[in-house]
């Protein structure tokens, strides 16, 4: 009996022996896997720390890039505030930008403008280009602004150059142009002091020096309009007044013609801003162009209606119309289809409506008649800088969308 319990005893001791030795083997290796994961573990920090300054001086050299660019970078978010800008924004818009709404900046810091909304002035005389974009897949903007100030400089240079080059070809064609009609009206001058002339005759050739008087008068005028190249003194005055003016002008120079002419006004509109007798000009010389275009015979409407807060004055003729060539080329100084045209009347035009903020198109068809549609602003206040950054931070739900 004895002998049974040493042995079962013997066993167990010989089993618990096992089982230590078995204990310390797992021991021994998990000690192994754990210092090898210690090793891993060190390796990833140490790759994961070198990451991170790695990561660190890319965002200082970006940082400084950002710094040093010389145009200015404004960072959206989706309400369209300033959650980040470099100096250089800073410089050209002012200080303390961050958390002010982009609407409300532009509408502070530059100078109203429908032109190009890609092309800003601010106050202090510097044009901006302005371009934006979306930030991928995060919800907000980035603003870039560029400072085109010494390019528009250029331009202007280059423009002027070209202008004074137009204004050569132009005196050389108008010393042809103003030869030819005052060479007519001298020799029918010329006539009246003869006795044995009938009166029929008298009152005649008194009638064709007038006609070629008043075409001297036009051509000295587009000369003299094209020559200030937009350059117009502007007053308030009536639109009213104006179209009566035209109309009554118009009806005097179809005395003598089977040309049904007729005037609607929708408009409304009571005052504008601009140079009255250069635009009625402008607007008499189309309306000219078209009597010449019928040929004593036709229809010729003249329309004034509002549309999108602009007044908008349409000149409609059924005549002949223009070539899809030709009116690529309308508006362009100096050219013309006429024998003894100048090429000035369209080139004069353009450079109205443009100097009074608006523009002239063209629809013609061959056959068809012509129409031409002026569009002029009904609102050309005077806006009035305010040079402050006060009340920038107020809120505005503006799409960014209409700088774009």
């Amino acid at each position: 009996m004895q002998t049974e319990k040493t042995q079962q005893l013997t066993q167990a001791f010989h089993l618990f022996n096992q089982l230590t030795e078995n204990l310390t083997e797992s021991y021994q290796g998990l000690e192994q896997q754990v210092a090898k994961l210690r090793q891993e573990l060190a390796i990833a920090r140490n790759e994961r720390i070198k990451t991170l300054i790695e990561k660190e001086k890319l965002a200082n050299q970006l940082h400084k890039l950002l710094a040093a660019l010389p145009a200015g970078v404004i960072v959206l978010d989706a309400t369209d505030k300033v959650i980040d800008c470099n100096k250089a924004a800073e410089d050209f818009l002012g200080d303390s930008l961050m958390g002010f709404f982009w609407p409300k900046i532009v509408e502070q810091c530059f100078v109203p403008d429908t032109e190009n909304p890609h092309q800003r002035q601010l106050h202090n005389g510097k044009h901006l280009n302005i371009t934006i974009n979306t930030l991928g897949n995060f919800a907000g903007h980035i603003v870039l602004l560029t400072d085109i100030s010494e390019m528009r400089n250029l331009q202007d240079m280059v423009n002027q150059q070209k202008h004074l080059s137009a204004m050569g070809e132009m005196v050389a064609s108008m010393a042809h142009q103003v030869r030819t009609p005052l060479s007519t009206a001298i020799l029918y001058a010329s006539q009246l002091t003869n006795n044995r002339l009938p009166e029929e005759k008298k009152q005649e050739f008194s009638e064709k020096i007038l006609e070629r008087l008043h075409f001297l008068e036009r051509q000295v005028n587009d000369m003299l309009v094209f020559a200030k190249q937009g350059r117009l003194t502007m007053e308030s005055f009536s639109c009213k007044e104006m179209l009566k003016k035209i109309s009554d002008e118009v009806l005097e120079q179809l005395k003598s013609t089977k040309i049904q002419f007729s005037m609607t006004d929708t408009s409304q509109v009571e005052q504008l801003k601009g140079n009255e007798s250069v635009l009625r000009g402008a607007i008499m010389n189309l309306l000219t162009n078209a009597i010449q275009a019928l040929n004593n015979t036709g229809s010729l409407q003249l329309i004034a209606r509002g549309r999108n807060q602009n007044l908008e004055i349409v000149i409609k003729d059924n005549g002949p119309g223009i070539s899809e060539s030709h009116q690529e080329r309308i508006f362009e100084p100096f050219f013309t289809t006429r024998i003894n045209g100048t090429g000035l009347g369209l080139a004069v035009v353009d450079s109205v409506l443009r100097a009074h903020g608006g523009d002239v198109r063209c629809d013609s068809k061959t056959g068809r008649g012509t129409e031409f549609i002026l569009t002029l602003p009904c609102s050309n206040s005077e806006f009035i800088p305010n040079s402050s950054q006060q009340g920038l931070g107020e809120k505005s739900n503006k799409d960014v969308r209409n700088m774009k």
